[in-house]
């Protein structure tokens, strides 16, 4: 007995179609006035996860499988390393911020005496 298996093009296709229903979901829930205001950026972020998800599938080929294994670490350590220079560079502009702040009652505003 034989499976059928989708071919190269149809899965494209397919990955394409999705992708651009979500990139187009996205400009209509970023220009509508039909949502909570609140809530657009969440709806656009989850939509922006969705995407990534669609692009690793139907693009990218990662599943499950076996074969995928080495792939799959590799994204995860990718994403980790990414993860790692924003919080680091944002913990370290914001002690850079707070240690960089003027006092307000500092040497500043006292006036030179004669």
């Amino acid at each position: 007995m034989q499976t059928w298996a989708p071919s190269e093009a149809l899965i494209y296709t397919i990955g394409l179609v999705v992708a651009l229903i979500l990139t187009a979901t996205s400009f209509w829930v970023a220009n509508t006035s039909l949502l909570w205001e609140g809530g657009v950026g969440l709806g656009l972020a989850v939509l922006a996860i969705a995407q990534m998800g669609i692009h690793l599938v139907f693009f990218l080929h990662l599943t499950t499988g076996a074969d995928s294994t080495n792939n799959i670490l590799a994204l995860a350590f990718g994403l980790l390393i990414v993860f790692v220079v924003v919080v680091g560079s944002m913990w370290i502009v914001s002690d850079l911020n707070q240690n960089m702040l003027m006092p307000s009652a500092g040497p500043m505003s006292m006036r030179p005496q004669h």
